[in-house]
């Protein structure tokens, strides 16, 4: 018997934390995440929490987690587009349309209940996080903090009336490609007008300031966005700059202004593989190894932006090729072979104009999708958390 169960205390989070691992456990490209990076960011503590309201449940046949799924209904979303779209993310289930179907309709019924006429997703948690479901790329293991998916995801969704609303790529290129003689005079365009910097560690809390600032400008015309909040911004920026060299994080500035960024991280899941998620008890010094003497041979590039003004003319392209070049020097010296550039929406045609002319061939496509939510009668009755579950091992 399929049961449905709202996860409402830590056994259930940790049950839900662990269902993919029998879904996955035949995959070698699946690269199991962190345990305790997963129960950080699903913390009530963590920043996003403070506009994000969210449920989980999991699905459970014969007492074993067989499935989960999320919903969110994100304040700062509603207070840009209005009321009326919720979302659903962290969604995984063994190969049967029932789990699915059982899953969506619970995560249905919620964002209802919260006055959603619409649903969009996967969006784990939210657009600033890790966005769809991966269609294309299952043989390669995906980067840090990108999405991995079995095949049959996209049809058992799409049979619940789930449409494709966004489609996104990832960009996987070489850290030693070699500049065109067209590219590199693209480049020194702007001259000595133009300087690429790395981020300021003694004055950390400005230049974050300003990274966030630039962020929220360069993207606030992108499909769904949302702002970074500046406590949001301030656990990322800690987080980075905790992990990783200065020069992974370069700051463009053009006549004295700082107008545009980047930033490459390792990848980390290159250093967590073969640990199955645990970093107890030999894990830790294993991983600090890994990414302190072997170094990490990829990286990927989540964050990046140019201010808005400056995106549709010459020197938008001027900048951002300037600074993906000097982001690859520092990744040459740290003896990075390549780099990953996601996610990137299908249809910004600029950025990936940029990209494939400096040798950037897209690795992975994911998509997201959305349905209309119909007012429900009646009610589904959901058991209660007290039921039976075995724990995970």
């Amino acid at each position: 018997m399929l049961e449905i169960l709202p996860v409402t205390n830590n056994r259930l989070l940790k049950a839900f934390i662990n269902v993919p691992w029998p879904i996955y456990r035949d995959d070698p490209a699946w690269v199991p995440p962190l345990l305790l990076e997963r129960r950080m960011a699903l913390s009530p503590r963590e920043p996003i929490f403070q506009h994000l309201t969210w449920r989980a449940w999991l699905a459970v046949r014969s007492g074993r987690p067989v499935g989960r799924i999320s919903a969110q209904i994100d304040a700062l979303h509603q207070a840009r587009y209005g009321p009326g779209t919720g979302f659903f993310g962290l969604v995984e289930g063994e190969d049967d349309p029932a789990v699915f179907a059982a899953l969506f309709e619970a995560a249905e019924g919620w964002l209802r209940g919260q006055g959603a006429q619409r649903i969009v997703g996967p969006l784990s948690l939210n657009i600033n996080q890790e966005v769809g479901l991966l269609v294309e790329g299952y043989d390669s293991p995906p980067s840090f903090l990108m999405g991995h998916a079995r095949p049959y995801y996209h049809p058992h969704i799409q049979a619940l009336d789930y449409r494709p609303c966004q489609h996104t790529v990832a960009y996987r290129m070489p850290c030693a490609y070699e500049e065109t003689a067209a590219v590199a005079r693209v480049r020194q365009r702007l001259g000595k007008r133009l300087r690429i910097r790395p981020i300021d560690r003694a004055n950390k809390a400005s230049e974050l300031a300003q990274l966030r600032d630039i962020f929220n400008d360069a993207w606030a015309a992108n499909w769904d966005f949302v702002p970074f909040t500046e406590a949001e911004f301030k656990a990322v920026g800690d987080l980075l700059l905790l992990t990783m060299p200065a020069d992974f994080v370069l700051l463009a500035e053009l006549d004295g202004q700082v107008v545009g960024f980047i930033v490459m991280i390792p990848n980390l899941n290159e250093a967590i593989a073969d640990l199955n998620g645990r970093l107890l008890p030999w894990g830790w010094l294993k991983l600090l190894w890994r990414l302190k003497v072997r170094v990490v041979k990829s990286g990927r590039v989540p964050l990046m932006g140019v201010r808005r003004r400056l995106q549709d003319g010459p020197a938008g392209a001027t900048i951002a090729l300037s600074l993906i070049h000097r982001c690859r020097e520092a990744t040459l010296k740290y003896g990075m072979v390549s780099a990953e550039l996601s996610w990137i929406l299908e249809g910004n045609k600029g950025m990936r104009s940029i990209i494939e002319r400096i040798g950037g061939e897209v690795c992975k496509r994911y998509v997201c999708y959305e349905k209309g939510l119909a007012p429900r009668t009646p009610p589904c009755a959901e058991r209660s958390a007290a039921a039976g579950l075995e724990r995970p091992s």
